[in-house]
């Protein structure tokens, strides 16, 4: 790659991570629906040309950013990325808290439904053959997954995340089990 394009893509890569950034601390400050694309920009340090040259509007920065995070790794056995998931959003906690009841928060659930999802599908793949039958476990288990760690933030005293990871591995196994 010559070194022109690889200074265009480092800057590019830079001012998309300064936009997140800004949009996330602007989001903790001062909440979700609050926030103008022009506030970002200034936080960031960045023209409005420039954050439309990368992105439509907030929903998509943050959403962009949303998958960027999300690259979970797996520790082993039949839904192994559920420890990795669980911490990742513990330490991203009061984001996904302020995000709750806001304009975003059903673009939010779906992006992070088709993260889980994919992660889902490769377990229930080894046990269930393709069909309508496997596309529901894969719905249901993700489904369930995503209600769980949303219900799990608002505890005012939550469970451990080893404590977690073990009750959804549990219901998540016990109802793919039962397809087989």
């Amino acid at each position: 790659m010559p070194a022109s394009t690889r200074s265009l893509d480092a800057r590019v890569a830079r001012t998309q991570r300064l936009l997140h950034e800004a949009l996330v601390a602007l989001t903790l400050e001062r909440g979700w629906d609050t926030l103008s694309v022009q506030q970002v920009c200034s936080r960031a340090g960045v023209g409005r040309s420039t954050f439309y040259t990368h992105f439509a509007d907030t929903e998509e920065l943050l959403l962009s950013g949303f998958q960027r995070e999300h690259v979970v790794q797996r520790t082993g056995g039949t839904f192994g990325f559920f420890r990795p998931l669980i911490e990742h959003v513990d330490a991203h906690r009061a984001l996904y808290l302020a995000l709750l009841g806001t304009r975003c928060e059903r673009a939010v659930r779906r992006r992070f439904l088709g993260v889980v999802s994919e992660l889902v599908e490769a377990d229930v793949a080894r046990a269930v053959p393709a069909g309508p039958q496997r596309t529901a476990a894969v719905r249901y288990v993700a489904g369930a997954c995503n209600e769980t760690l949303t219900w799990w933030l608002v505890q005012p005293k939550r469970q451990a995340p080893v404590e977690l990871e073990q009750w959804l591995r549990q219901l998540s196994i016990g109802a793919v089990a039962q397809l087989r």
